[in-house]
């Protein structure tokens, strides 16, 4: 069995860009599966999740595990973000919620751009 060198909280456009690097016949099946998840659900690359992540926990006085799953779900609404907000016990303002969706929308929009313009979701289905 595999040692654990170290434990972190990633996003899953992390997921994807470190099991995007391993041929999928050396994926074991839980890789595989987890390698099918990360593509279709990330919903934005790893280096914009990076700077993300570092924004929210910077300027949205948000933890790391805040900020990741955040950034993996992107929610798009005030109403959205105070839904995980409820979640994590905690009240945060509306000035400060509105700086966390603005850093969120500010690297999401030309994504949805491009996964979005045919009228498809990623699943290929006509919304």
């Amino acid at each position: 069995m595999t040692e654990v060198l170290k434990r972190e909280i990633i996003t899953l456009s992390e997921v994807k860009k470190i099991l995007g690097n391993i041929s999928l016949d050396e994926m074991d099946q839980i890789q595989r599966w987890t390698y099918d998840y990360s593509k279709k659900f990330s919903k934005t690359d790893y280096d914009d999740a990076k700077v993300m992540v570092d924004r929210l926990i910077a300027e949205g006085d948000l933890t790391v595990e805040e900020a990741v799953e955040l950034v993996n779900v992107m929610p798009k609404s005030l109403e959205e973000l105070r839904s995980f907000t409820f979640g994590w016990k905690k009240l945060i303002g509306t000035e400060k919620l509105e700086k966390i969706k603005s850093i969120l929308l500010s690297n999401k929009g030309d994504d949805d751009k491009k996964n979005n313009d045919d009228g498809k979701d990623e699943s290929g289905v006509e919304s």
